[in-house]
């Protein structure tokens, strides 16, 4: 079967083709400019490249429920020009196919459990941290919604006693991702994440936040792999940082071999790459083939 696959970010949206088991034929990116301007790029490729169903994870929040009226509607995404957008409305416009609509870090951690880091286990949460801070879980090969998705970007943090930054989200100012984010990282000192040498003070703090999120994550869901992508997370001296900060903040508790033997086994860089939104995308589209998506029977409705 041949499947489309749509990772739409706030800087860039990449779209594939691929199958069911996990092979990808082409791609390309799209940056994300008006919805106008990206959804037209985005119908040209696949008008040119057709697919049978089509999986797209997208930034968020969104409406992930299949069941809901607004299903593949974007939110109050702090992305200017995609507040109230109907996404996957706009696709079906064009693309007269089963679609599979869920959130980017969502269908990561789906990509990661299907072929990546987390192949081995039964649960995984993928978390991101790049323009935004998002994550997703998936247990037992069922990615987690309750009221609308996992929102582990914006959970609040406690600030660092050395730290007087007031955070960037529009919402919540100093929440993970106000904190912690890209964006976040070069209003506070002045350059851009990947211009900042291992030794300055900025990755201390970055550990002490984003350990913080890593915490909450285990001791809300116990999930048996985590895995951490994202721009920022390329920087290959952040991680061991953030397993240190990790342990520290736990204090000994939860004395289980993940997290005092063997968390560099347990806290890791995704498997997949900086691909792990594009394959859970395909991994989204690849449960068409179920149809049986979050719990619900799902049916595909034709526009015409």
């Amino acid at each position: 079967m041949i499947l489309g696959a749509i990772e739409a970010g706030g800087t860039k949206i990449n779209c594939a083709i691929g199958n069911e088991d996990g092979k990808i034929y082409d791609s390309i990116r799209i940056d994300t400019k008006s919805p106008e301007k990206t959804i037209a790029q985005i119908i040209g490729y696949f008008k040119k490249n057709p697919v049978e169903a089509m999986g797209i994870g997208s930034f968020g929040p969104a409406v992930v429920d299949p069941l809901s009226k607004d299903y593949g509607l974007i939110l109050d995404t702090p992305k200017q020009g995609w507040e109230n957008f109907n996404f996957l409305g706009a696709l079906k416009k064009y693309l007269d196919i089963p679609m599979v609509f869920d959130t980017d870090v969502n269908g990561a951690a789906l990509g990661e459990y299907r072929w990546g880091a987390a192949r081995q286990v039964n649960s995984c949460v993928y978390m991101t941290v790049g323009t935004g801070i998002g994550g997703g879980a998936c247990i037992g090969g069922e990615l987690l919604h309750g009221i609308l998705h996992p929102e582990m970007g914006h959970i609040p943090v406690r600030i660092h006693p050395e730290d007087s930054f007031e955070g960037i989200c529009p919402f919540h100012s100093n929440c993970l991702e106000g904190m912690a984010s890209g964006p976040s990282m070069e209003k506070r000192w002045g350059k851009k994440a990947d211009l900042l040498k291992p030794s300055h003070m900025a990755w201390d703090l970055e550990a002490y936040y984003l350990a913080q999120g890593v915490v909450n994550i285990i001791l809300l869901i116990g999930p048996e792999k985590i895995i951490l992508g994202g721009g920022v997370m390329s920087q290959g001296h952040l991680l061991p940082k953030i397993r240190k900060n990790v342990q520290l903040l736990l204090n000994g508790y939860l004395k289980i071999g993940y997290l005092e033997n063997d968390i560099n086994t347990y806290i890791v860089e995704p498997m997949l790459g900086k691909d792990s939104g594009l394959y859970g995308a395909l991994a989204l589209a690849s449960k068409w083939e179920n149809k049986q998506l979050h719990g619900v029977q799902y049916e595909h409705k034709k526009t015409r």
